[in-house]
């Protein structure tokens, strides 16, 4: 939905259990135990999702008065190098720049022990805590159980954690992903990372900018950590850029894409606009792939509500 469509009513508030889990302080030691090089290379890429879902689309995301939050540029972000190529198939990213110390790779257990990788980037917030990621590397839709050991590791780069490994101490997914058994239009999600060695996150790497009902239609860069070869196999950041267009292949469909898709391990990895010098504004994540495109969700008075109820944990 474009920032100039009627506002719709916002459904009902969902209880305060639905928006995710907390984690405890000894679970978060133990995930950052959990992490050895061995389970790092061992971690199977979380694909994105199927393009066509057309079943339990449920509510529309709804808009409002845009809100922005500046980048911040942390004590470690790298001075950017150069501008990188246009990138309208995944390419290793050289520009340097903040978002090479805000993106990073996730990694996680599902229910059934599974260890898997996604990514997330850093977004300024009021607790200096937050990473936007996708939904399905959160929870799972089917049955609403949240992953475990779920860290992020900012700036990662073949099997290296220049800046430490951050444990997650509370998960927040957009409970309409999870009532629509993974419906895309919600498949965003917010985690607040604990402290490392006294530190916040954005102390430590800095944030990118985040914007909430936003124009669509846009020059945007994506960011992830795929897992072909061609891409590095999970082990570097890649970079995708193009003009934004609407998603049509599903019915129903709020999503906004562009010509170039990158692979399993991307999910979750950030969507930004207004890019320069390695910093910008995350507009979405990384979703749904289809053939050669990808697609983000939107953020609109929905994904707000979620964002500040991360920043303010």
């Amino acid at each position: 939905m474009t920032l100039g469509t009627a506002a719709q009513a916002a459904p009902a508030p969902a209880p305060a259990e639905n928006f995710g889990a907390a984690i405890s302080a000894g679970d978060q030691r133990a995930a950052e135990r959990y992490w050895t090089p061995e389970r790092l290379r061992g971690a199977k890429d979380v694909t994105t999702l199927p393009a066509a879902r057309a079943a339990h689309l449920g509510n529309a995301p709804t808009t409002g008065e845009p809100v922005t939050v500046p980048p911040v540029q942390g004590p470690a972000a790298a001075t950017p190098e150069s501008p990188s190529v246009r990138a309208t198939s995944p390419t290793a990213w050289t520009g340097g720049g903040l978002i090479s110390t805000t993106a990073g790779k996730v990694f996680f257990n599902n229910a059934s022990g599974g260890t898997f990788a996604c990514s997330a980037t850093v977004a300024n917030s009021d607790n200096k805590s937050v990473v936007l990621t996708a939904g399905h590397c959160t929870v799972d839709a089917a049955t609403g159980t949240g992953y475990r050991n779920w860290v992020f590791i900012p700036g990662y780069n073949n099997g290296n954690r220049p800046f430490g490994t951050f444990a997650a101490r509370r998960l927040f997914w957009e409970p309409q992903y999870v009532s629509t058994q993974g419906n895309a239009n919600w498949d965003y999600a917010f985690a607040v990372m604990s402290t490392l060695n006294g530190r916040s996150l954005v102390d430590t790497v800095g944030a990118q900018g985040i914007a909430f009902n936003s124009p669509t239609g846009r020059h945007v860069h994506s960011f992830g950590y795929g897992g072909s070869a061609a891409e590095g196999n999970g082990e570097r950041l890649n970079h995708c850029e193009g003009n934004e267009f609407p998603d049509p292949g599903r019915p129903g469909s709020t999503m906004w894409g562009i010509d170039c898709v990158q692979t399993g391990g991307s999910s979750g990895g950030g969507f930004l606009a207004d890019f320069a010098n390695g910093a910008g504004y995350l507009v979405g994540n990384i979703s749904v792939s289809a053939g050669q495109n990808e697609y983000h969700p939107t953020l609109g008075n929905e994904a707000l509500d979620l964002y500040r109820r991360a920043g303010a944990e």
